[in-house]
C-alpha cells in the first residue's frame, strides 16, 4: 500500500496515525519531494472511480492563487493530470493506492470500511 501524503499536513498526521494505529503496513512517500507523475495520476484516477477535480487540493494557497475554480470546469483531462502533476501541493492528499482501489483525503469511516475490511 502507498501512502502519499504532505509531513506538515494535520489531516496527514491524523491519517498516519491512524495506518499506525491499525498497524497497516504501507511505503511512505512525501508529495512535496515526490510528486505524483502524469502516469501515475491518470492510473489512480481510472482506479478511482471518482471525478478527477477530487483530486485537487481546493483547500491549499496554490489552487486559490491560481484561480483553478474557475479554471478547471473549462480543462480538459489531459490539461488537468499535467496541472496536478506539476505540483504536489496542488494534488488533494493523503492518498492510499492499492490493489485497484484509491482512497483519496481522509475520512476514518470509509478508511475503515475499505482498509480493515479488506473490500
Amino acid at each position: 500500500m502507498l501512502f502519499i501524503q504532505y509531513p506538515k499536513c494535520t489531516t496527514c498526521k491524523k491519517a498516519k496515525k491512524w495506518l499506525d494505529d491499525h498497524a497497516l503496513n504501507y511505503t511512505d512517500r512525501n508529495i512535496k519531494e515526490d510528486n505524483p507523475t502524469k502516469e501515475e495520476l491518470s492510473e489512480w484516477y481510472k482506479m478511482s472511480g471518482q471525478p478527477l477535480k477530487k483530486f485537487f487540493n481546493t483547500s491549499g494557497m496554490l489552487y486559490r492563487s491560481m484561480e483553478l475554480k474557475d479554471k478547471l470546469p473549462l480543462m480538459s483531462d489531459d490539461e488537468m493530470l499535467e496541472l496536478l502533476a506539476s505540483d504536489g501541493m496542488l494534488v488533494k492528499r493523503p492518498l492510499v493506492i492499492f490493489e485497484n482501489k484509491v482512497l483519496i483525503g481522509f475520512r476514518e469511516k470509509e478508511w475503515e470500511s475499505v482498509l480493515m475490511s479488506g473490500n
